[in-house]
């Protein structure tokens, strides 16, 4: 196996990696000595599952945030850079994408240095083939403004454009802010737009409903604390 930089993808929530993970990702972790994560607590208790056998003191981990510096991630590529394979683990789903990752692989492309994404569950994909939107062409946006008129005037934006450039629309929001968005959306969007809820994908919970607008008022679900894709469509 060539040494890589592996971009390593993880369950979206409390599932077993078995059931959304292949096999062969479980044989590149185990020839991997150095990990970039975003959180290493985390990224440990993930390793751990998919082998229970492996040794955490043998490995070594670098924190990738919002803090970390350029020069700090240009390092972090070092082992790579010696022939030994780097992996990238996300807090959830796939590593660099909405995911601080991105960085990392920005600087490997630039070094020419192998890049390897490996398959695994992404919530924008997952989101998109079960709400019945439009696949060919869409938009994640991340998360909305938090100002309320921002806020407001974003969703008129993105709406706008489901229908002058035919392309669903994705977006996200603080889980504990879940509920707040989904009313909103109820209250700015025409009737009937249609809004797709995505809620703790893969998981055992799972909830994708799409109905439009008119209809979910006074029907939404529950959706505090949950991890939520929220899209809309014409």
């Amino acid at each position: 196996m060539r040494a890589s930089l592996f971009l390593i993808p993880v369950t979206l929530g409390d599932t077993e990696h078995r059931r959304v993970l292949p096999e062969y990702n479980r044989d590149v972790i185990l020839s991997i000595r150095h990990f970039i994560v975003e959180n290493v607590r985390t990224a440990r208790r993930f390793l751990k599952k998919v082998e229970p056998g492996i040794v955490i003191d043998e490995l070594t981990f670098y924190e990738l945030n919002k803090h970390t510096s350029p020069e700090q991630v240009a390092g972090y590529l070092a082992p790579l850079e010696r022939g030994e394979s780097v992996g990238v683990i996300s807090e959830a789903g796939c590593p660099a994408v909405a995911d601080p990752g991105a960085d990392v692989v920005a600087i490997a492309q630039r070094k020419n240095l192998p890049v390897v994404p490996l398959v695994g569950p992404s919530s924008i994909l997952l989101s998109v083939m079960g709400s019945g939107f439009n696949g060919q062409s869409f938009a994640f946006h991340g998360y909305l403004p938090i100002e309320a008129a921002a806020r407001t005037n974003m969703i008129k934006k993105l709406e706008g454009r489901i229908y002058s450039e035919d392309q669903t629309q994705l977006f996200i929001e603080t889980p504990y802010r879940n509920n707040k968005l989904a009313e909103e959306l109820i209250r700015v969007c025409r009737p009937s737009t249609r809004l797709c809820i995505a809620s703790n994908l893969t998981c055992e919970d799972e909830y994708i409903h799409t109905r439009p607008v008119k209809e979910w008022a006074g029907k939404l679900p529950d959706l505090g604390k949950k991890p939520t894709i929220f899209l809309i469509y014409k």
